[in-house]
């Protein structure tokens, strides 16, 4: 433990120093200048301080004010000596944070029990700070599993529909960069990105539970069948929101499979919402996928070019998608460049 000791008296700092000393395991540093200790005190984390109230320049209150404003300096025990009994002097140095006081003669056993008392309070403190550091730790590390559990869980959902599904695993994983990059331009709290970023992938889960004969048709469908294709947006909010306990991820993946079709027209569906109606992830999530979509080659169909694909955008902005998060997605266009060349889909012929 360190021991700090604030006198402008030299025989004072002697005799208290070699006081301290009968205290073993203790580390003793002793100024007589009170604006050197504070600069040491800068730097380093006394377990106690010795202060004497009456010195010229900086007096004890002074120092005590300057010393408690230092960062990591409101729990450090400080002892106040002075040879003043009034009880005045002492309300205002417990005001300014003093713990605990002697009184000039000092006493040899006295000093050395409210010294004990005041290390013995110090090692209590860091023991239950060290505890509550260890406690943050182990709930960091507790709630990385979960997370990892929980993209675990979005990573075997997403391979299911995957699997009945002609868009591929690079669709998912460039369209989820997609939305981060969006929600990053847009301000979103880091939080809210990586919830983004977690569930987006999760948009098409509906899916599933389209027929074959439909899902995979090669040509484009009928009205009928476009009507039953239209029903995969519920179908993936159903499979979400089915499970038998609160889940914040499941919640946003299920708003996102719900409104990602909507248009902030209000021409789109299941529900036609519009506007700002449309939550914002779901409005973040059209425009990413849209765009991959329209730019990827499937069996079915040749890629766009990249400009009629930005063109399009533009041109849709404020009746299909929202138009501020078109302006994010194209302000962020070199990174867009940067994730369709590291996701890239195997080779279809078109």
């Amino acid at each position: 433990m360190k021991i700090l000791i604030v006198d402008d008296n030299n025989t004072n700092l002697v005799v208290l120093k070699a006081l301290s000393g009968k205290l073993d395991g203790n580390e003793v540093y002793t100024f007589n200048l009170p604006a050197e200790a504070l600069a040491w005190c800068a730097g380093h984390d006394p377990d106690l301080v010795l202060l004497d109230y009456m010195m010229p320049d900086i007096d004890g209150f002074q120092f005590l004010a300057r010393f408690r404003a230092l960062p990591g300096k409101e729990e450090i025990p400080v002892i106040m000596i002075t040879a003043d009994n009034e009880l005045e002097v002492r309300y205002r140095a417990l005001e300014l944070g003093a713990n605990d006081f002697l009184t000039k003669p000092v006493d040899k056993t006295e000093f050395l029990a409210r010294m004990r008392n005041m290390l013995a309070l110090r090692q209590s403190r860091k023991l239950l700070a060290d505890r509550a550091d260890w406690l943050a730790q182990e709930v960091r590390k507790a709630t990385a599993d979960i997370v990892e559990r929980e993209r675990g869980a979005i990573f075997l959902l997403s391979k299911v529909a995957e699997y009945r599904d002609p868009e591929t695993g690079a669709h998912i994983l460039r369209m989820a960069h997609y939305c981060k990059l969006i929600g990053q331009r847009l301000g979103l709290a880091d939080d809210a990105v990586a919830m983004l970023f977690d569930a987006a992938p999760m948009h098409d889960i509906g899916k599933v539970g389209i027929p074959d004969h439909i899902l995979l048709k090669p040509g484009r469908l009928d009205a009928g069948e476009m009507a039953v294709m239209r029903q995969h947006a519920r179908i993936g909010w159903e499979i979400l929101t089915s499970a038998p306990f609160e889940n914040a991820l499941f919640s946003a993946a299920a708003e996102i499979a719900l409104s990602h079709h909507e248009k902030v027209d209000g021409s789109g569906y299941p529900q036609g919402l519009a506007g700002e109606a449309i939550p914002l992830m779901g409005r973040i999530v059209a425009v990413a996928d849209v765009f991959d979509a329209l730019t990827s080659a499937r069996p079915y169909k040749v890629a766009w070019e990249l400009d009629a694909a930005r063109d399009f955008l533009s041109a849709q902005a404020g009746s299909h998608f929202d138009a501020r998060c078109v302006e994010a997605f194209l302000a962020a266009w070199d990174e867009v460049l940067e994730i369709r060349a590291r996701y890239e889909d195997d080779s279809f012929e078109a």
